[in-house]
């Protein structure tokens, strides 16, 4: 295994309806069983907590690659939704399904869609779940 460029380490307590907290203390969640599996709500769950990642992480990888092919483009230029969905696995268990709507500002469509394409290549998120959960990517330009 290569040297890691970063490392972090988040402890969880009580699944479901318990805790998360990560070993410097910026994150610091509660969790709670989503309304809509049948529980109270009221506080962030782990399909969320993977979607936010997903989202910020992919959206670094457009910024990354369009930088990489020197193609001006601001930070802010570039939005990503992404939207996870918790789905049986036919077998008992469960499964994930994820959907990323990719805005980016003042690029033709060609250009954004080649870049998203590319950065699908080389995000982490990308990368760690390629074979084992559908990815669907929509590409917009603003």
């Amino acid at each position: 295994m290569s040297k890691p460029l970063y490392t972090t380490k988040v402890t969880a307590i009580g699944g479901r309806a318990g805790h998360v907290r990560s070993d410097d203390d910026l994150l610091d969640l509660s969790l709670a069983l989503p309304a809509g599996l049948g529980g109270k709500g009221g506080a962030t769950n782990p399909e969320q907590l993977f979607a936010a990642g997903y989202a910020a992480c992919f959206e670094n990888a457009v910024l990354h690659v369009a930088r990489g092919k020197k193609v001006e483009i601001a930070d802010n230029d570039v939005e990503v939704v992404a939207t996870v969905s918790l789905l049986p696995d036919g077998n008992g268990g469960f499964k994930l399904a994820v959907g990323l709507d990719v805005a980016v500002a003042n690029l033709d469509s060609a250009t954004a869609e080649a870049i998203v394409e590319a950065a699908h290549a080389v995000c982490p998120y990308s990368n760690a779940v390629r074979g084992n959960v559908e990815v669907a990517i929509a590409v917009s330009t603003r």
